[in-house]
């Protein structure tokens, strides 16, 4: 993706890439991005990227869902079709 090249161009050698050097960096680049602006990007990805980011999206979504806890554990292997 253009974006991530360009974004550590910038940083490389600036910042040592911590968790927190790079979610402050997200968070600045989603404070000055519209969502238009967004829309576009995601439509500008290839197909391997854009399935890249949900399914990441959903793993991290679904990590903190779990992490909360829900009074449940996971299904696992059951399969209850």
């Amino acid at each position: 993706m253009k974006l991530i090249e360009e974004i550590y161009e910038m940083y490389r050698g600036r910042i040592k890439g911590t968790d927190e050097d790079l979610d402050l960096i997200a968070l600045t680049i989603l404070e000055d991005t519209s969502r238009e602006e967004l829309l576009e990007m995601l439509n500008e990805l290839e197909t391997g990227e854009l399935e890249y980011f949900f399914r990441l999206y959903i793993f991290e979504t679904l990590k903190e869902r779990w992490s909360k806890g829900t009074g449940r554990e996971p299904a696992g292997n059951k399969s209850y079709h």
